[in-house]
Parts: C-alpha cells; sequence; structure tokens
C-alpha cells in the first residue's frame, strides 16, 4: 500500500553545513494497518510522513502509494493523487473564519462539487466524528480535541485511502487523546482506511498501532508488530520507549543504588520482558530449579497491549557477569527479553 525504498532527504540551510534529516529509510505499510512510527525529538519523523504525500521531495529514493510511484509523477498528477490521502496535524489547522461545517466542506468545494454533495458528504462525517451538534459553531467556540475531530473530518472529505496523522495527540490532554485514539482506531475498522501515525508517545502506540517503526536520527533502527516490540525491544532506544508506559523503569530507591561496575560480593539485575500473565514467574522458577539459580524479584508488573498480555520483571541475580551469564542464557532461550541494567549490592535483596 505504502512503500518507501531508499529514501534519504538532506537540508541545506543558507551559511549552514547540510543537514540530514532521513538516511537511506525503506519501509512498507500493508492496506488497512494502523503503522506507528516513534522516535525522540529530531528524528526525522515529521519529514518522513510529510514524505509519504510528497510535501516533502525526497533528495533520493521513491515512494509509492497504492501502486502509484509519487515521486515520477509531474506536479499536476501528484495533486490529484494527493487527494486519496488525507492529513491531521497537531495544531489542528483549522480556518478561524469559517464554521466546523465550511471547514470540512472546503477541499469539497475546491474540488468543485455542487452544494448539495458537498452538505451530504460533511453532514454524514460531523455525525461520524461526532460532531453533528457543532455543525455552525466557530473554531474558537470548541475544545482541543472538537477542533482535532475536526481536522479528522476535513481529512476525511475527499475520501481517502491513506489518513497521515502528525503528532495528532501531542496537544491534548490524556483523556481527550484516549478518545481522538479511539476515533481513529473506528475510522480504521469501519471505513478500512490505512494510517500512519507520528507520534513521540509509547502509549499512542500501545493504544492502536498494529506495527511500528523506531526512528533515531534519521534512520529506521528497529521494526516490528507493536506487541513483539513490548516483549522484545531490540535497541536501547526502544526499551526506553517501552520502559516509559510499561512501569519496567527502575523504581528510584533501586535506580539510585545502581552501579554501572560489577560489585564486589554483589548482584546482576536484569530486566525480564515476558509474553503471558504467567511466563516470567515460571522461568525464574525453572531457573531455580534446573541452575539452582535463586533470583530475588525487585519489581513486576503484568499489562497488556491491545488485550494481549505481557510482563516486565526486574531481578537480582548472585554474583556479576561471569555468573550470572548462565541464567542469562537460560532465560533468553525461554524466549525472554533479557537486558542487563547494572549491579547491586547483596544486601539489596535482604532489604527488599
Amino acid at each position: 500500500m505504502i512503500r518507501l525504498s531508499s529514501v534519504s532527504k538532506t537540508f541545506t540551510r543558507a551559511g549552514q553545513a547540510q543537514v540530514t534529516a532521513l538516511a537511506d529509510v525503506s519501509l512498507t505499510v500493508e492496506r488497512g494497518e494502523i503503522f506507528g512510527v516513534i522516535g525522540p525529538s529530531g528524528a526525522g519523523k515529521s519529514t518522513l510522513i510529510r514524505l509519504i504525500n510528497l510535501l516533502e521531495r525526497p533528495t533520493s529514493g521513491t515512494v509509492t502509494v497504492d501502486g502509484t510511484e509519487l515521486t515520477a509523477l509531474p506536479e499536476s498528477a501528484l495533486r490529484a493523487e494527493r487527494r486519496k490521502i488525507g492529513m491531521i496535524f497537531q495544531h489542528f489547522a483549522l480556518l478561524s473564519s469559517r464554521t466546523v461545517f465550511a471547514n470540512v466542506a472546503l477541499p469539497l468545494e475546491l474540488a468543485g462539487l455542487d452544494r448539495r454533495s458537498i452538505a451530504a458528504r460533511v453532514d454524514r462525517l460531523l455525525e461520524l466524528v461526532g460532531l453533528a451538534d457543532k455543525r455552525d459553531r466557530y473554531p474558537a467556540e470548541l475544545s482541543g480535541g472538537q477542533k482535532q475531530r475536526v481536522g479528522i473530518a476535513r481529512a476525511l472529505a475527499s475520501e481517502p485511502n491513506v489518513l497521515l496523522c502528525d503528532e495528532a495527540t501531542s496537544a491534548l490532554d490524556p483523556e481527550t487523546t484516549a478518545s481522538i485514539l479511539q476515533l481513529l482506531a473506528k475510522i480504521n475498522r469501519e471505513l478500512g482506511l490505512t494510517i500512519v501515525l507520528i507520534t513521540h508517545e509509547m502509549a499512542v502506540i500501545k493504544a492502536i498501532c498494529h506495527r511500528v517503526a523506531v526512528l533515531e536520527q534519521g534512520r529506521v533502527i528497529e521494526e516490528a508488530r507493536v506487541f513483539d516490540l513490548f516483549t522484545r525491544p531490540q535497541t536501547a532506544t526502544a526499551r526506553a520507549f517501552v520502559a516509559s508506559v510499561t512501569g519496567a523503569e527502575l523504581p528510584e530507591g533501586l535506580a539510585t543504588r545502581l552501579s554501572e561496575a560489577p560489585l564486589a560480593g554483589g548482584e546482576t539485575v536484569l530486566r525480564l520482558v515476558f509474553a503471558g500473565s504467567q511466563a516470567g514467574t515460571t522461568a525464574l522458577g525453572q531457573l531455580a530449579r534446573r541452575l539452582g539459580i535463586d533470583a530475588a524479584l525487585l519489581h513486576g508488573r503484568v499489562d497488556s497491549v491491545q488485550g494481549a498480555p505481557f510482563g516486565t520483571l526486574i531481578v537480582a541475580i548472585p554474583g556479576g557477569p561471569e555468573t550470572a551469564r548462565p541464567a542469562i542464557d537460560f532465560l533468553s532461550s525461554l524466549k525472554l527479553s533479557v537486558e542487563v541494567l547494572g549491579h547491586v549490592p547483596a544486601t539489596l535483596r535482604a532489604a527488599g
């Protein structure tokens, strides 16, 4: 459905060195899925999403949407293809002088539809996004969440196949964010739209995305099903994002005592991430029975991604890296994600 092949984008600003926003990015988004792109500020996320509809042209590489290579099209043909790609923005981009109805109607007016057709489509969209009663209000009279719903309805007015969301919930409070994500999931489910969602919030990815790419310094460093990313993150950046929403961050008392270097007579602290609600504690039992290693549980939590359970455990293994290695290898063989966090004094076990 959407394919970016070896896409790079560089900018040259007057009097400054060339800046690489994206470097050799290749991604495929399947028809009908919700695909998330996450990364820290400055990773190139907004540049990437603007390349999909060619609001930014890549310096090199190709962009193909629904079988059409957009990068090969002249501007006139590209304008027609862009009508099949809706886009919503962080700060809504509504026209303050137009009512809710008129904001949603704008792309249809520009496309030359007659008034009756416009009215029928806009009213249907306002019903879909839950704003039928705000039809004649102005943006200044709306809450942030209502403004974003208008933006979503406007993006759907041209009946696109793809919806691009550029930090669409970043300006909203948590409760409003949840309602907008529910609306996007409903649109995906009922209309079959392919959605590409750019965010720096892992909770957004966790809530509705099917697959996710992790972007860092203009490169895709990891790509996976969302559940797999939560249970088996492969990079430090992905692990940090996952930890931010799963309770896998270290308790303050443990974090302050954690040492990067092994401690004489100390213990090795591991973070274990596992699929299923019982797999982690079962693995610790097997570790004790098979290898005689008694792992101390320091912190733990069971969570879920769209109904599929997974868990996170912080455990202490007796001894330094060499002593802990058999335990790490054994736990890894059980398909757990294992990360060495550092080392603590053995007294922490007794204190915990």
